[in-house]
């Protein structure tokens, strides 16, 4: 492997808009990165990745990166030197094209990850290829712009149940890049979603109550219990 050279105590990360990451993306927080990409990559890539995400969900425009505070966060210590593990970890980025340079001290990097290619597929444990298998096989016929918006709706429903209100869910969607009517319309839908099943959860417990004892009450007719989506493996979990 080709490792970086960096002259620097700091490196300057921008995000890097490539076409693969148009449709069907995933964020570097998700499901699918922690399962698939993740035994690829290594762990210290995957949390560094995640950690560049978070700081261009703060800096859309980019930050600069202390490199030293950074290997420590992710628990590489810092031992400089051009073979320290933490620049074999920035240079697998490169390795794997979720990075690349793009001038003295400063790196590209993918704000989400593409799904894995057919030869990078090759690379996992059967059990895990069996799994990407089920996976895409779960996610049907969608097309690219339906798969994102089932995904975007189940990140919103996800904020929702974690307590977020509308209007942050909505902002954090927009932050994870999807487009900002998608994102309107997605907290609508969870909003609707959510509050049918806190409205089935009600009724199942006013239905149990040793309170409810009248006739009219009695009479009600309890909605079935609507269990809250769970996300699939999603551009952000």
């Amino acid at each position: 492997m080709s490792l970086l050279v960096i002259d620097s105590d700091t490196l300057d990360i921008v995000p890097w808009e490539d076409e693969r990451t148009l449709h069907g993306a995933f964020d570097p927080r998700s499901g699918y990165v922690e399962r698939f990409w993740l035994a690829l990559i290594g762990p210290s890539t995957t949390w560094l990745l995640r950690r560049i995400a978070a700081g261009l969900d703060a800096s859309p425009g980019g930050f600069s990166m202390p490199l030293a505070e950074t290997a420590r966060a992710i628990g590489l210590g810092d031992r400089a030197g051009r073979h320290s593990a933490f620049v074999r970890t920035l240079s697998r980025m490169v390795v794997f094209d979720l990075a690349r340079p793009a001038g003295p001290a400063r790196l590209e990097v993918l704000r989400r990850l593409p799904p894995l290619s057919r030869r990078q597929l090759g690379h996992l444990s059967v059990e895990l290829q069996r799994d990407h298998e089920a996976w895409t096989a779960s996610q049907g016929n969608l097309t690219p712009g339906d798969a994102a918006r089932r995904r975007s709706r189940q990140l919103a429903l996800s904020l929702l149940e974690l307590g977020e209100e509308p209007e942050e869910a909505e902002r954090q969607l927009m932050r994870w890049r999807y487009h900002p009517a998608m994102a309107n319309e997605s907290v609508s839908w969870a909003v609707q979603r959510h509050r049918q099943a806190l409205d089935a959860a009600a009724g199942v417990d006013a239905v149990a109550s040793p309170h409810v004892t009248s006739g009219c009450d009695a009479g009600l007719s309890v909605p079935p219990t609507v269990t809250a989506t769970q996300p699939l493996i999603a551009g952000s979990r």
